[in-house]
C-alpha cells in the first residue's frame, strides 16, 4: 500500500551544537550521501539496500547532531552562498519505487529534502541492468510527479543505465542531454543535476554533461578528472552503517576527498 505523503512534514528540531575549535570544524565540511533502494529485501548482492527502520535511524543520527538532510541543488546553493554548514546532502539513485512508499515519509518526517536520480527511459519499469539480485520496480511518470510535489528535487540518472564510458557517441548524446529534456517535459521544470550510472565518467562524458546544460553531476569516489561541480563525489550508505559508522564516515570525510569543495 502506497504511504500517504500529503500530511504536512513534521520537522524534528535540530540539536544545538558548540562552538568548537580544531577538529570538529575540519570534519564541519558538508558531504554527500549517497542511498539507492529503500526495502526490507533481504537479496542484496550489491550492498544498495536500507530497510526503512535503519533509514530512519540514520536521518535521526544527523538531526540529532544538528544536521539537515538536503537536495543537491539546495546544498550547492547554499555552498555558494557561505551558508553549507551543517548541511548533508542526500541522494537516492536508480528512482526506485519504494523512494515514494518508504524514503519519503522519513524524510519528511524529518523536514529534510533529498535528490533523487531517475531513468526516464524505464519510468515504471525494473532494475534490468542489475545481471542478478532481485527485480525492483522504478517509479512511473506518476511516482516521479509525487516526489516533485513533496519537495523532492527529480534528477537525470541517464535514460538507460548506460555505462557512459562504453557508449557511442549518438548513445551518450541520448543518455545526458535526451534524458534531461524528457524529465524537464515530465515535470515543467529545469532539471539541474546528472548522476553517472555505477560512478563511471571520463573527459567525454563529462563533456556531454556540461555541453547538456547540467548544474552539477554526481560521481563515487573522488574523480581521477579532478574536483568540480560536475564530478561531486559521495559517500555510500548501507544497511551496516550504524552510529559509529557514520561518525566515521563524516569525521573522514575530508581527509578522503568526499567533503564538498568550497565555492
Amino acid at each position: 500500500m502506497v504511504a500517504d505523503i500529503s500530511a504536512a512534514p513534521r520537522v524534528a528540531e535540530p540539536v544545538p551544537q558548540p562552538a568548537v575549535e580544531g577538529r570538529r570544524r575540519r570534519d564541519s565540511a558538508a558531504w554527500v550521501a549517497m542511498y539507492h533502494s529503500v526495502s526490507t529485501c533481504p537479496d542484496d548482492p550489491y550492498d544498495v539496500t536500507v530497510t526503512p527502520a535503519r533509514l530512519e535511524r540514520q536521518l535521526g543520527w544527523l538531526a540529532g547532531r544538528g544536521l539537515r538532510g538536503v537536495s543537491v541543488r539546495e546544498l550547492l546553493e547554499a555552498r555558494d552562498r557561505g551558508t553549507e554548514r551543517g548541511l548533508v546532502g542526500l541522494t537516492f539513485d536508480d528512482g526506485y519505487t519504494d523512494f515514494v512508499t518508504e524514503a519519503l515519509p522519513v524524510l519528511r518526517w524529518h523536514g529534510f529534502t533529498a535528490t533523487v536520480f531517475v531513468l526516464p527511459g524505464l519510468l515504471g519499469g525494473a532494475n534490468v541492468w542489475e545481471r542478478t539480485g532481485p527485480r525492483k520496480p522504478l517509479l512511473d511518470e506518476d511516482g516521479v510527479r509525487r516526489a516533485a510535489a513533496a519537495g523532492m528535487e527529480v534528477a537525470s540518472h541517464g535514460m538507460t543505465h548506460r555505462d557512459l564510458t562504453q557508449a557511442p557517441d549518438d548513445v551518450l548524446r541520448q543518455e545526458v542531454a535526451g534524458s534531461r529534456h524528457v524529465l524537464a517535459d515530465l515535470l515543467g521544470e529545469d532539471v539541474a543535476g546528472f548522476c553517472y550510472p555505477y560512478g563511471h565518467h571520463d573527459e567525454r562524458a563529462v563533456d556531454a554533461v556540461r555541453m547538456a546544460g547540467y548544474r552539477y553531476a554526481c560521481a563515487i569516489a573522488p574523480s581521477p578528472l579532478g574536483r568540480g561541480d560536475l564530478v561531486l563525489p559521495r559517500i555510500h550508505m548501507g544497511q551496516a552503517d550504524g552510529s559509529l559508522r557514520l561518525e566515521l564516515k563524516r569525521r573522514l570525510a575530508r581527509v578522503y576527498g568526499r567533503a564538498l569543495e568550497a565555492a
